[in-house]
């Protein structure tokens, strides 16, 4: 036998023996052993369902992933071990009864909540006690983010920043707006003059009395 005529014999011999273990793992299964487990994985604290919880079967290495209402089904064999795991819970395991007598089985699994109790942490502002006798010292305390707030919304600050606007559609279409209602008062008749109008008159009176006019 030549080293051809080895090589050949060497890769059938190969390929025979794959089969026959290929074959052999057919045969083991047993299909009435399988059981279509389905079920619920719920929360044990609030009793609502847990979305896309991780079943994972440890025994024959697959696994499924529950809809957004916790439900989920996948084909089992007696005596399995299935790994329970989702988001802020603890992983669970449960094992599939060996003395079922019928090929479906339905389960409510029970999650717990996995909180972790983190011991009390106390923040300062400042580092140390030089760290803030300094910056209480040297802090204007009249100068805060309310105050500075006020100033901006004062009366003399929106005048002035208002003063310094241009006219734009807005403005231009309230004015329009007033001199319509305006109109609305005089509909029909002459519109008023206040040179005939005596409270005009008398606030003119007042307002130069108390030198309102030389101010402005």
């Amino acid at each position: 036998m030549n080293l051809k005529q080895f090589t050949i014999f060497f890769f059938c011999l190969l390929f025979a023996h794959s089969l026959s273990a290929q074959e052999g793992r057919t045969v083991a299964i047993d299909s009435s052993r399988l059981i279509q487990l389905s079920g619920v994985a719920i929360g044990e604290t609030e009793m609502n369902p847990v979305s896309y919880t991780t079943i994972y079967d440890k025994t024959a290495k697959r696994g499924v992933i529950a809809d957004y209402y916790g439900f989920f089904s996948m084909v089992v064999f007696p005596g399995d071990t299935l790994l329970f795991s989702g988001y802020s819970y603890k992983t669970s395991t449960y094992i599939v009864p060996d003395t079922l007598n019928e090929n479906r089985y339905s389960i409510i699994h029970m999650l717990q909540k996995d909180t972790i109790n983190l011991p009390e942490v106390t923040v300062y502002p400042w580092p140390s006690r030089e760290e803030f006798a300094r910056a209480f010292v040297e802090m204007e305390p009249y100068d805060d983010a309310i105050r500075r707030a006020q100033r901006e919304l004062s009366g003399e600050s929106l005048a002035f920043v208002a003063a310094r606007l241009d006219t734009d559609a807005s403005l231009a279409y309230g004015n329009v707006m007033n001199q319509q209602y305006t109109k609305l008062y005089t509909n029909r008749q002459l519109p008023s003059n206040n040179l005939l109008n005596p409270y005009s008159w008398a606030k003119l009176i007042q307002d130069w009395k108390a030198g309102k006019l030389s101010k402005q």
